[in-house]
């Protein structure tokens, strides 16, 4: 992992150079106004002509400020197709998720709560395809760690009714921020994190003890027969995490061989 680190490094000292000679060339570049100037022997008054004519030009092409118009104010309510406004995500989260629901399920912490993965607007149905007065739906998903378990609900925008609920097991959406921040926080805390946080230290000189040092990306991993330790096997039936790490305003840190079964809480690497 220190190898991949230093080369990376070394590739954004190479990009730093380029621009440095991409300056330099720009400053030998010849500015506006000085071609052309005036080189036949007219003196002074011909200076003084030149002058004028730049000054007049310079008003004539100058740049006005930009003025920046404030965002139009988001309604309670979307019409139609347009996106679902906070409110109303807000609105079919609570109408989504009884409390029967809430006091039975966990979230990535294990906290009560099943842990919360999106809302999304629904696909109009077959018939109201064509219909302006179509009712607007949302669909909430969620995902249960008690039973690894992807529960998704159709709320009705209109009546504030759920009109259909879904339950999968063995389905994996991509993970929520707050469920890659978790993985980031576990990998740390392990032994097996030592190469992530000495990577770290490299690139920044200080020590890693928080992922709210690092940009994070994610991907669901899935059981591969063979291809990792015993740990493993359930990934895809658990949900199961490869971060892509990297120092805010810095470089990639390579952590592929690190996998994080969040439904276990734990840590492994990969073989090989």
């Amino acid at each position: 992992m220190r190898t991949t680190v230093r080369r990376h490094l070394g590739k954004v000292v190479a990009g730093t150079a380029i621009a440095v000679a991409a300056t330099a060339v720009m400053v030998g570049i010849t500015l506006p106004g000085t071609a052309g100037a005036d080189d036949t022997g007219g003196g002074k008054a011909g200076q003084g002509t030149g002058q004028a004519a730049g000054q007049q030009q310079g008003d004539a092409t100058a740049v006005r400020p930009g003025v920046v118009q404030a965002a139009p104010a988001e309604g309670t309510r979307g019409k139609g197709r347009d996106p679902l406004t906070d409110d109303e995500i807000t609105r079919v989260e609570k109408i989504a998720l009884d409390r029967q629901q809430f006091n039975a399920s966990e979230d990535v912490d294990g906290d009560r709560g099943p842990q919360r993965l999106g809302v999304d607007l629904a696909d109009p149905a077959a018939d109201e395809v064509d219909d302006p007065d179509a009712p607007r739906r949302a669909v909430v998903s969620f995902y249960d760690y008690k039973d690894d378990t992807l529960v998704t609900k159709t709320v009705n925008l209109d009546t504030g009714k759920v009109e259909a609920t879904g339950t999968q097991h063995g389905v994996q959406p991509p993970l929520s921020s707050d469920e890659q921040n978790e993985a980031a926080a576990l990998i740390i805390a392990d032994p097996l994190g030592a190469g992530l946080k000495a990577d770290f230290k490299d690139a920044t000189g200080k020590e890693l003890t928080s992922p709210d040092q690092l940009q994070i990306a994610a991907m669901v991993y899935r059981a591969v027969p063979g291809a990792e330790p015993a740990v493993l096997d359930k990934c895809g039936e658990h949900r199961c995490v490869r971060l892509l790490p990297k120092v805010k305003n810095g470089p990639w840190i390579d952590a592929r061989s690190l996998v994080v079964d969040l439904s276990t809480r734990k840590v492994a690497r990969l073989a090989g």
